[in-house]
């Protein structure tokens, strides 16, 4: 018996293939679409002829900084226009325009939505394409290449924000949960991937591990009223005004409300979940856009940036040859292979799986 050819839905893309006598015909459309192009990078600058490259990004002072720091140059040097898009969340974009059409050309993802997006379809370039055409990719540690799709260029620690003029010092994951806070606790909307995380890592402490959703569920029910918001910098609003005296957080943000001199201090989580910002590019951008993506990347994998916003946020590097922020390096953080090796990444295809659930749950005890 002779083997039945097969053929992948890329390949009918790519090569035009159509089903009967047509099958030896070429599909001219598919043939020129930006699909069946390859796009190869180089480090280089090259221009652009003004085109718009279309970029899913947090706002607010991120924006700022990060336009400042890295986009407006980009724009110069390569002759091309940054279209800025900061209405969170991705996922219902792509998913509604589809990979073929995407809606973006670059994002920067939390895992949760990254994974929930790239499980939903041939969205984005696999680890290895951009480590082929994004030479600062080949700085970076193992761990920035987890994910399977797109670079993790940044990460940081979950920790707890509290303020210092409350009481004794937070030590211990439960004291979130503990008396001396009730109607001052602070965490996130269901949408939010700092929330995901609590989520997983509360399951992982009052239940058997973090699969274990009802201990969740019972716990945060317990913990309520608590104040939630959309955003960590609105949290850090609450903290600074004394509307809450503990919060969700992240060490970064939290630690910058410190130096600037008010009574907060942070707790980081003892089970050590990680939160790590990944930037992914689209399969399917047109030709242009996709080498302007991969010259961005390259460029926020450059030391060059990773330090000064570093400094600016306490991001952690994933590129071997950034400096660590010079607040983190004098409490002895280190920027090497093993950096990450205390950490854990929580199972975000088990959330993604349950995602709906948990959504409705947690939306019934905060009362949204």
């Amino acid at each position: 018996m002779t083997k039945k050819a097969t053929h992948s839905r890329r390949s009918v893309l790519k090569g035009g293939l159509t089903l009967g006598a047509a099958a030896t015909v070429p599909n001219m459309f598919y043939i020129n679409h930006a699909w069946a192009q390859d796009v190869v990078y180089d480090g280089g600058v090259f221009d652009a002829g003004g085109a718009t490259l279309n970029v899913a990004e947090w706002g607010g002072g991120w924006e700022e900084f990060v336009r400042k720091a890295l986009t407006n140059q980009f724009e110069e040097d390569f002759n091309c226009k940054i279209n800025w898009d900061t209405s969170f969340p991705w996922f219902p974009k792509f998913v509604t325009q589809g990979a073929n059409d995407p809606v973006y050309d670059v994002a920067n993802w939390n895992l949760p939505n990254l994974m929930q997006t790239n499980a939903a379809g041939d969205f984005f370039l696999t680890t290895d394409e951009i480590k082929a055409n994004v030479p600062n990719a080949a700085d970076c540690w193992d761990f920035a290449f987890a994910s399977g799709a797109g670079v993790t260029w940044a990460y940081q620690p979950y920790v707890y924000a509290y303020r210092t003029d409350r009481g004794a010092p937070v030590n211990n994951f439960r004291d979130f949960f503990a008396a001396r806070f009730a109607n001052k606790r602070g965490t996130y909307a269901t949408e939010n991937g700092l929330m995901h995380a609590f989520f997983m890592a509360t399951a992982k402490e009052f239940g058997k591990d973090q699969y274990d959703m009802e201990a969740a569920f019972t716990a945060l029910e317990g913990a309520m009223p608590m104040k939630i918001s959309e955003f960590t910098f609105n949290m850090l609003s609450l903290l600074e005004r004394g509307e809450v005296d503990i919060a969700v957080h992240i060490e970064g943000e939290a630690l910058t409300l410190k130096r600037q001199g008010a009574p907060v201090d942070v707790w980081e989580w003892d089970s050590k979940p990680i939160l790590t910002q990944t930037k992914t590019i689209s399969r399917y951008a047109d030709p242009m856009q996709k080498k302007l993506a991969l010259a961005l990347l390259n460029r926020t994998l450059s030391p060059d940036f990773l330090e000064p916003f570093g400094e600016e946020f306490l991001w952690r590097p994933t590129n071997s040859k950034a400096a660590m922020p010079s607040a983190l390096a004098a409490e002895g953080v280190t920027n090497t292979a093993d950096a990450v090796s205390a950490y854990w990444v929580p199972d975000w295809d088990f959330f993604v799986a349950n995602k709906e659930e948990i959504t409705d749950r947690l939306n019934q005890i905060f009362g949204l």
